[in-house]
């Protein structure tokens, strides 16, 4: 979605939509009706129909002639593919980081990380899931690409289901937190390669673990079906 758009009437309404859907308030397969989507958001069936639009180029929903939309979601391979993808976009974005980061957003940084323990100690899972969602938000921001930045939130967005998996993880939670906490360093000490390598692999352990739980399951699945 374009900058400008993001404001728009039309682009509040997609993005409260997709929201919904990635969280899995609407499930698969499920309709989504203009007029009860309109009266539920407040607005006219107008932009409620340029959001589903949107949606279904995203991949999100299906429009089926003379039926309505019906919701599509994210498939594991699709989660498998962001993950990919992520991979190497965070990476560019540490480094990136490195170069523009500034004071205020390096201590937010560094207490995201420091929150993340606190939380962990206390089995706190949904506020570790907001908060790593905070730490790599800062680290786009400072990426000093608007680009950049959009892409990646979308894309954290896409897997939020699975990443609340993962931090319920004991094993993971901890060791992702260890992994921020030496992206965050990396950064700091402005060594753009290293911080390109942690944000990497971080990713990719990300995907290693939602892997092993779960994930290779829903995959198998839906190839079959």
């Amino acid at each position: 979605m374009e900058e400008n758009d993001r404001y728009s009437l039309r682009g509040r309404v997609f993005s409260k939509l997709r929201e919904d859907i990635i969280t899995g308030r609407y499930e698969q397969g499920e309709e989504l009706k203009e007029s009860a989507l309109g009266e539920e958001y407040g607005v006219s069936r107008t932009p409620v129909r340029e959001a589903l639009r949107q949606l279904e180029l995203e991949g999100l929903i299906r429009m089926v002639p003379n039926k309505g939309a019906y919701v599509d979601g994210i498939s594991a391979k699709d989660v498998l593919d962001i993950y990919e993808i992520r991979s190497r976009l965070e990476g560019l974005c540490a480094r990136w980081a490195t170069e523009h980061i500034t004071h205020e957003q390096m201590e937010r940084m560094e207490e995201a990380v420091y929150m993340s323990e606190f939380h962990y100690r206390r089995s706190h899972f949904d506020k570790m899931a907001e908060i790593d969602s905070e730490f790599h938000e800062i680290m786009y921001e400072a990426s000093g690409s608007k680009k950049l930045q959009h892409v990646l939130s979308d894309f954290h967005q896409y897997v939020y289901s699975v990443r609340k998996m993962s931090v319920q993880v004991h094993t993971r939670g901890k060791t992702s937190i260890e992994e921020h906490r030496q992206i965050a360093q990396a950064i700091k000490n402005k060594d753009a390669q290293l911080a390109e390598q942690l944000s990497n692999k971080h990713i990719l352990n990300a995907m290693q673990n939602a892997l092993d739980n779960g994930l290779r399951e829903m995959l198998q699945k839906q190839k079959k079906g």
